[in-house]
């Protein structure tokens, strides 16, 4: 396979990926251009190399700075912005759970709080059935969330040594 092809399945890959995973498509495929690119790309290089309008790349690549995976670059004598993502794979993932941590997880746990302040006939089948699956919900959440904080505080090598023991 030549490396334009490759470059290009990537891209597409990518894209796809992100679309499972929630994210929209053009962001996924704009990230992954800026992942294989050697150099910062300014907007136009965006907007040529994936074919979208400027509108798609410039909200794209502000969501992708807003997600902390890319960043801006300045280029002595260029009016034009440039833009590069991280390329350290662990960085990336770390920031990912992250931003998903903070915009799916912790919006979760503060309307738990308030949904386990509720009142009513506590002896009540339908006050039993609430109750318990606002617990077990709750103790879900509070578990993921216990151990993406421990995820977050932990290095490269921790994570990948203890990941390999589990694997065993």
């Amino acid at each position: 396979m030549e490396l334009k092809e490759a470059r290009e399945k990537f891209i597409q890959t990518w894209g796809a990926l992100g679309s499972n995973w929630g994210i929209n498509r053009s962001m996924a495929q704009v990230h992954a251009l800026l992942l294989v690119s050697p150099s910062a790309l300014s907007t136009e290089d965006v907007m040529t190399e994936l074919n979208i309008s400027r509108g798609n790349a410039n909200m794209n690549l502000r969501d992708l700075i807003d997600w902390g995976l890319v960043s801006k670059v300045i280029k002595s004598g260029e009016r034009r912005e440039f833009f590069e993502a991280e390329k350290d794979m662990w960085k990336v993932a770390m920031q990912i759970v992250k931003q998903r941590k903070k915009r799916e997880l912790d919006p979760v746990l503060k309307v738990m709080l308030e949904l386990n302040n509720v009142e009513g006939d506590k002896s009540s089948d339908e006050y039993k059935a609430y109750s318990q699956t606002i617990k077990g919900i709750t103790q879900f959440s509070n578990k993921a969330d216990s151990a993406l904080e421990t995820f977050l505080k932990a290095d490269e090598s921790w994570f990948l040594s203890t990941f390999m023991k589990m694997l065993k």
